[in-house]
């Protein structure tokens, strides 16, 4: 019997061993956590396929075409509170749009932009940016729910009109043009 019993006690031991390692091996930490915060911020950004156009001017012609097209890629992430995304070309000045540096001007009035196929337009409008009737709004894109984020083109034509110039002088003249979108 004792045989028996050292075996049935030897074998009770045994199996309470397996049992305690057994819960052993699970053994949980308490938890913790992480804050995550992912932020969209919104974005306009605007680039031009070129930054140069030159143009080979007739006196008192109202046809003096650009020597290449400007193509501008607006680039757009919104929030919904944002109602149209405007696309604009102005010059800081609409009395000299292009200056030889010596009083000869030419005004924005006489500087036209063709947008996307269309007719010629002069920029003779006051804009967010820019001065006082030196501007010419390109685009406006309505932003609805489902063009939170998107890109527009703009292709851009130009022509100088010197018709209302017809006594400009010979002299090399030169401007800056600027494009710049807005969402509001």
């Amino acid at each position: 019997m004792r045989i028996q019993a050292k075996f049935g006690a030897a074998a009770v031991l045994a199996m309470l061993a397996l049992v305690t390692s057994a819960q052993a091996q699970v053994l949980n930490s308490g938890a913790q956590t992480i804050a995550l915060q992912a932020v969209l911020s919104q974005s306009v950004t605007l680039t031009l396929s070129g930054n140069a156009v030159n143009f080979n001017l007739t006196s008192g012609s109202p046809n003096n075409p650009g020597s290449t097209s400007i193509i501008a890629t607006t680039t757009w992430t919104l929030k919904p509170s944002v109602g149209n995304l405007n696309v604009y070309a102005f010059f800081s000045n609409s009395a000299s749009a292009l200056t030889d540096g010596a009083g000869n001007n030419i005004p924005s009035a006489d500087f036209q932009i063709s947008n996307n196929g269309g007719a010629f337009t002069a920029l003779t409008n006051t804009v967010p940016f820019g001065g006082a009737n030196a501007g010419l709004q390109l685009s406006s894109t309505k932003i609805i729910g489902n063009n939170k984020t998107g890109t527009r083109n703009d292709v851009m034509n130009f022509n100088i009109n010197l018709a209302p110039l017809p006594n400009l002088p010979a002299a090399t003249y030169a401007g800056t043009l600027t494009i710049q979108a807005q969402a509001i």
